[in-house]
């Protein structure tokens, strides 16, 4: 005779809620605020610190990396990166909708979205969402946040195909990609699928180093790695053509960013 095991619906809930709490992937909108002068870059600053990181905060986003690119200084077009963790499209909406009926930021944030088109804070924001990876579907903070030299390497890979950016992607979870990085100590932030952005098909993740040096040294590791020779002589990958131009941004976080 079979015996009924009989689970607590406590329980049953519990083992949901583990399941959407660490199985649904992030979500991660990445914006590039284009900027022209000191003036632009100081406003910019202003309302992401005063206005923009609080109230996402009270909104319960508590995740917001803002990186500014080392050649910032001296590019004619100045660069301001933030980095903002979902974990769901829906909350991805809902924040936007939301952070509007905040009245402070609504305030504070009025001399920057409302500005006199003869003092503009901005010349251009670029926006893209992705998704995190099947084998880190969270993001993770790198333990390299209170070191003043930090190196955060932005690094993203388009593809010349749809097919092609699938097996890119393949190599990264199934090949053991992912893997070599944890392995190698890269401090992954996130990796992740471009859903929607002005390059595409394309993937992006961030890792930290230590400082330049270490930056140089972990690389160098990788490619010597045997993990990454077997990966990238596998036939199936072809890795020779799946990629057909990569950026990678070196950069460092703002004294108000949150990763």
């Amino acid at each position: 005779m079979k015996k009924w095991i009989t689970i607590p619906f406590s329980a049953f809930l519990m083992s949901a809620f583990c399941t959407l709490a660490y199985g649904q992937r992030d979500i991660y909108e990445i914006s590039v605020f284009k900027l022209k002068s000191s003036e632009q870059v100081t406003a910019t600053d202003n309302y992401l610190k005063d206005a923009f990181l609080p109230a996402m905060h009270r909104l319960g986003l508590k995740q917001i990396g803002v990186f500014k690119p080392l050649s910032n200084d001296t590019a004619a077009v100045k660069l301001i990166y933030v980095l903002v963790q979902y974990i769901s499209l829906d909350v991805w909406k809902k924040t936007r909708l939301n952070i509007q009926s905040d009245p402070v930021y609504l305030q504070t944030a009025k001399s920057f979205v409302d500005a006199d088109t003869s003092h503009l804070p901005f010349v251009r924001v670029e926006s893209t969402l992705t998704e995190a990876f099947p084998d880190q579907v969270k993001l993770i903070p790198t333990e390299l946040k209170s070191n003043p030299d930090a190196i955060y390497e932005l690094r993203s890979y388009e593809s010349p195909t749809m097919e092609l950016h699938k097996i890119k992607v393949n190599m990264f979870n199934a090949g053991g990609e992912v893997a070599l990085f944890k392995r190698l100590d890269f401090q992954a932030v996130f990796y992740s699928d471009v859903l929607s952005g002005s390059k595409m098909p394309n993937l992006i993740y961030m890792v930290v180093f230590a400082n330049k040096a270490s930056r140089d040294e972990h690389w160098k590791a990788f490619v010597n790695s045997p993990e990454w020779k077997n990966i990238s002589t596998d036939p199936q990958y072809r890795n020779n053509v799946s990629v057909n131009h990569i950026d990678s941004i070196l950069m460092q976080r703002t004294s108000y960013s949150d990763l």
